[in-house]
């Protein structure tokens, strides 16, 4: 039996929109949200704190294994700067969020990320590391590149989202049952 609704990955640069495209998703589809911060965190799925990068050691196996079920049964707008780790057969969708470097720098600026770990976004963003991430781990048909620069591009995003679930839905109705 097939997943009666797809798994999406809002994936990017921290600062590039995925957890406002995640949350307004999840509204206006009654899909489920998963922050992967946040699972780490409450279920422990990492190895500690880095100082130097204040974020979490993410412990990928304890990471899969915790949510695997959940993933599978589908319906999962999943909230991540990765994308690499889950398997290509839980994923339906990957969005990777683009924004122009000027304002991506002082969206981190203001969330007072250290020099190095603000250094480290910016050239990720400028090299393109995580859509190609995406490229060399999924199929093409799969992965869509959206700009998210201003909150008129989160909206047409957001419509445009929409309408692939409902597509995907039309498309595998069949499958689910």
């Amino acid at each position: 039996m097939g997943r009666r609704r797809p798994n999406i990955i809002i994936t990017g640069t921290p600062g590039v929109g995925k957890t406002s495209h995640c949350e307004l998703l999840a509204q206006s589809t009654g899909m489920e949200p998963m922050s992967i911060n946040k699972i780490v965190k409450e279920r422990g799925c990492h190895d500690g704190w880095d100082n130097e990068f204040k974020s979490w050691m993410v412990d990928e196996d304890k990471l899969l294994d915790s949510i695997e079920d959940e993933v599978k049964a589908g319906g999962y707008i999943i909230d991540w700067h990765a994308c690499d780790l889950f398997p290509k057969s839980w994923i339906d969708l990957v969005v990777v969020l683009r924004t122009e470097s000027t304002q991506l720098y002082d969206r981190l600026k203001a969330r007072d990320y250290p020099e190095e770990k603000l250094q480290e976004n910016m050239d990720s963003e400028i090299m393109e590391v995580l859509l190609e991430e995406a490229r060399d781990s999924y199929d093409p048909e799969i992965v869509v590149e959206l700009q998210s620069n201003e909150s008129e591009d989160i909206e047409s995003n957001v419509e445009r989202i929409e309408t692939w679930i409902k597509n995907w839905e039309q498309n595998n109705a069949q499958d689910a049952s």
